[in-house]
């Protein structure tokens, strides 16, 4: 079985005080994002350089099943989780909000997550590859 590739792309945006992005599928939009300010990728305080990211499942045993971003240069521990105050609640990581609300901040961030992780998963449970495009 030939496994398909998969494609989100995430357009971002940058601010002094966070970096906000759109996440769309096949031209359809799917969420908005926050990350912290493009900080020349040092750990735990800048959002991640952008690229190609094949996404994987991580488990882990406070957070459980969570959307990781393993292979990003110099980073460990990179996923895609719920936060509402990327400067507040992000370490580096990405968070689907609903709506943005200001550089770095966005609300409904569950609801979010959880509409991302349906596709991502309903991708996954076909045997395909998921990958994330950072523009």
């Amino acid at each position: 079985m030939i496994k398909e590739r998969h494609t989100l792309k995430l357009i971002r945006k940058y601010g002094t005080e966070g970096t906000n992005g759109t996440i769309t599928f096949n031209g359809e939009h799917i969420c908005h994002t926050i990350e912290l300010p493009d900080r020349n990728n040092i750990r735990r305080i800048s959002c991640i350089p952008i690229g190609q990211y094949k996404l994987e499942k991580i488990r882990y045993p406070r957070h459980g099943e969570q959307i990781g971003i393993p292979n990003v240069l110099n980073r460990e521990g990179i996923l895609i989780h719920a936060a509402n105050n990327a400067e507040k609640e992000l370490l580096g990581c990405i968070a689907p909000v609903t709506t943005l609300t200001g550089e770095g901040r966005g609300d409904y961030s569950g609801k979010a997550l959880a509409k991302l992780k349906a596709l991502v998963y309903s991708l996954w449970d076909m045997g395909d590859e998921v990958y994330l495009s950072i523009r």
